[in-house]
């Protein structure tokens, strides 16, 4: 075989292979709804009451594939208290009273991070909060907009 056939085969080969290989790769996978936190592991009830005048708070633990932080509990605290703890992809529906409220989030690896958490029964606004880990493995707490 000439030279250069030679080099372009040696070139193409891997280019179809890898073609190929896009072709058969996976599509990712379609969103699941999140899991409620089981009853059996909110520590601290009353927070989890709906009552007559109270707003819902929803905080989310977002899903990650990264096996360093997928299996790690995230600790989750209203108003300095330990509600509950989050698994990779549940949630929990606080009920609270309009005005500010301190949420805030821990790992056994991480220090408490808390955010002012304004609630309010306007519907302008998001009473929602999403809880993700950085590049880092560092445990996050952000308010979600509209």
């Amino acid at each position: 075989m000439p030279q250069h056939l030679w080099v372009i085969r040696k070139a193409l080969v891997p280019a179809v292979v890898l073609a190929g290989l896009a072709a058969c790769a996976s599509e990712p996978a379609e969103p699941v709804a999140f899991k409620p936190v089981p009853a059996e592991r909110i520590v601290k009830p009353g927070f989890t009451q709906p009552g007559e005048g109270l707003v819902t708070v929803d905080v989310r633990r977002e899903r990650s594939r990264d096996l360093v932080i997928r299996f790690r509990d995230a600790l989750v605290y209203v108003d300095g208290v330990q509600v509950t703890d989050l698994l990779n992809g549940e949630h929990v529906a606080f009920y609270l009273s309009p005005g500010a409220h301190r949420i805030a989030v821990s790992t056994q690896f991480d220090p408490i991070v808390e955010m002012r958490f304004i609630v309010t029964a306007d519907p302008r606004y998001s009473n929602r909060a999403s809880v993700t880990f950085n590049a880092d493995h560092r445990i996050e707490l952000h308010r979600v907009a509209q």
